[in-house]
């Protein structure tokens, strides 16, 4: 197979394995994007407001929740989009704002106890299943997966960060003659 355009070479085992692992990634993507879909379309959100909640919750369990500028500047949205956003989350009692205990001016975003009762519902079937996957592998393998996964999210941060800053054109598209 050509080296060229979307497909990869496939004449190494490397190559393959490679080739193989990239189509994986991009299928697992495009099949997260649909179950995240189906929980927004069941539950009356958006793209963007599950995007948003995806990151409430990921600051949460980092132990650092999310102000609504970070927020806005992780969803490459305006202050006040964010803040319609955010006032439309809480309105369905998905999201709650708080004060930090620390600055009194500053205001952190959590999962309300509904919202985070409706995702855990959805998810749990899904989590089960991911928890089976995990059961198959060694702890080693596990290690060598999670640093994998990580590096490639590094990677596509990277680019989506580039393409978001301008530093990353598409190539001129070809006129047909």
């Amino acid at each position: 197979m050509a080296g060229h355009g979307m497909y990869r070479r496939r004449d190494t085992r490397r190559e393959m394995l490679v080739a193989e692992i990239t189509a994986e990634l991009r299928r697992y993507c495009v099949d997260a994007q649909h179950v995240g879909h189906a929980f927004a379309g069941q539950h009356g959100l958006n793209g963007t407001d599950l995007q948003a909640l995806i990151a409430v919750m990921d600051a949460e369990l980092s132990g650092e929740p999310i102000t609504p500028g970070r927020l806005a500047e992780h969803l490459d949205l305006s202050s006040g989009s964010v803040t319609a956003l955010i006032d439309r989350l809480e309105r369905a009692g998905h999201l709650r704002r708080d004060r930090d205990t620390t600055d009194r001016r500053k205001v952190l975003l959590h999962y309300a106890e509904q919202g985070a009762t409706v995702a855990r519902d959805f998810f749990r079937p899904l989590g089960e299943r991911t928890d089976g996957v995990m059961d198959e592998f060694q702890d080693e393998e596990l290690e060598i997966v999670y640093r994998f996964i990580t590096a490639m999210g590094v990677s596509l941060r990277e680019h989506r960060d580039a393409i978001r800053d301008g530093r990353v054109t598409p190539p001129p598209r070809h006129r047909a003659g």
